[in-house]
């Protein structure tokens, strides 16, 4: 704490004026960001010198609101005072694209994990999923740090990064699919090691909510009581993907990784996206099986740990697949990938236009996909890249169907394996892997579901 208090102090000053949402200097500083964002170009600067003077009366907006605002804040006293100095310092620059470096170095969210602690973001930043603009973005955010959860990061899954949110509230940039705040996003002259990431688990609860209870009225799917419970509580949902997340988000830098990391940007065939994300996601599953089946692991872990199971599951087969574009969709293709697993190994059935599921059969086939593409990457290493790329294709043609008009699906034989690496990668189709006639057929019916969950609130 900058004042010495201890967060005991914090917890209740935060708590007891939950009318942030509401003070002035909140809107004030909202209708300024929206304001510099109409005279902001791409990379967050205002080129155009006729616009400045405008622009310099939004920026004395934005920093005496955050003045204003500061006394809610007093845990994070030394990073506004960096922002309203970088805002200062991007004046002073005519409007050059902007660097907020200073401050954004200044704010350490992850170091203070506890439920209900709240903060102010205000940057230039792009928001994913969302705007790819850097624009000045303001939101009002609330760590979400349950007891269990604490109590599973201080042992096995131990993920320091990891900071679970919710919306307070939030400009034009959240309004949008994104549910995610990385530091990497923010405007600034080089990126420096960062300490956290920040997932907004209340967003994210409430679209699964949304389009899988759509999904399950639609394919008139019987569910056990215990999933049932899930679609309909927001606070155990969010509790739950806070589980579902964490272990996750830790398992990106875990296990046998091939060289080329499949997290640095690069540009590579998008499939292999979707198996990294997959893989991630089926590691929690497993993690999630294993600690419902321990019997010295507490009741609340267990009960979340069967949660989980069933919110990876459904948002992967129901949401994530015919969330987006048909264009290089890697998320839609690892959904599709684990339902027609799941179909294919007698645990899915769709009969009768009635979508049943073996439940008790259901973990051991979702971690045997898992330990496939856990074999994939063990065996990375003893390949070149090239056969990695194909054996990874060869994994999903394996159960996906592609498209036919695909040349990838027709083996190296028909493929430029000698020449760039990128003339392989150009010659995936957009939609490499099409949805199936079930998934057709369901997309119809759920997509102005999975549209109007844009922007969600919980």
């Amino acid at each position: 704490m900058a004042d010495g208090r201890p967060y005991g102090f914090l917890m209740t000053t935060q708590l007891a004026r939950p009318e942030i949402v509401t003070d002035v200097a909140w809107l004030t500083l909202k209708s300024a960001a929206a304001a510099l964002q109409t005279l902001q170009v791409k990379d967050g600067s205002i080129p155009d010198q006729a616009l400045h003077a405008e622009a310099r009366r939004h920026v004395d907006a934005i920093q005496d609101s955050i003045r204003t605002l500061s006394t809610y804040f007093p845990h994070d006293e030394a990073y506004l005072t960096a922002v309203i100095s970088d805002f200062g310092r991007w004046v002073a620059n005519d409007f050059a694209e902007p660097d907020f470096l200073a401050s954004i170095l200044e704010f350490s969210p992850a170091s203070q994990r506890m439920d209900g602690v709240r903060h102010l973001v205000v940057f230039p930043m792009y928001t994913q999923n969302g705007s790819a603009n850097r624009f000045v973005e303001a939101v009002l955010i609330e760590v979400m740090w349950p007891e269990f959860i604490a109590e599973l990061e201080a042992g096995d899954y131990d993920n320091k990064m990891f900071l679970p949110l919710r919306f307070l509230d939030f400009t034009a940039g959240y309004d949008t699919n994104s549910a995610v705040l990385f530091p990497e996003s923010v405007a600034m002259r080089e990126v420096p090691t960062f300490t956290w990431g920040a997932i907004f688990q209340d967003r994210e609860a409430a679209r699964f909510r949304s389009v899988v209870d759509a999904a399950v009225d639609i394919t008139s799917l019987e569910l056990p009581a215990e999933a049932r419970e899930l679609l309909n509580d927001q606070t155990l949902a969010q509790h739950t993907f806070i589980m579902w997340d964490m272990i996750h988000d830790r398992t990106h830098m875990a296990g046998d990784l091939p060289f080329d990391p499949f997290m640095i940007k690069q540009r590579m065939p998008y499939f292999l996206y979707g198996l990294e994300e997959l893989r991630c996601d089926l590691t929690a599953f497993r993690e999630c099986v294993k600690l419902d089946r321990e019997a010295s692991t507490s009741l609340e872990i267990r009960r979340h740990a069967r949660l989980a199971q069933y919110a990876v599951v459904f948002d992967r087969i129901f949401r994530f697949a015919l969330t987006g574009t048909r264009v290089r969709n890697y998320d839609a293709v690892a959904g599709q990938l684990l339902f027609a697993w799941l179909h294919q190994h007698g645990v899915l059935h769709w009969t009768n236009n009635k979508l049943s599921i073996d439940w008790a059969e259901l973990p051991d086939v979702v971690i045997a996909l898992g330990d496939t593409i856990d074999e994939l990457y063990w065996r990375s290493i003893d390949r070149p890249k090239v056969a990695h790329w194909l054996a990874a294709y060869e994994l999903v043609a394996g159960t996906l169907t592609p498209h036919p008009a695909s040349v990838w699906a027709k083996g190296a034989d028909a493929l430029p394996t000698l020449g760039p690496l990128g003339e392989l990668t150009d010659l995936l189709l957009d939609d490499e892997f099409p949805l199936s006639m079930f998934y057709e057929a369901l997309q119809r019916k759920i997509a102005p579901v999975i549209e109007a969950t844009k922007g969600i609130r919980a």
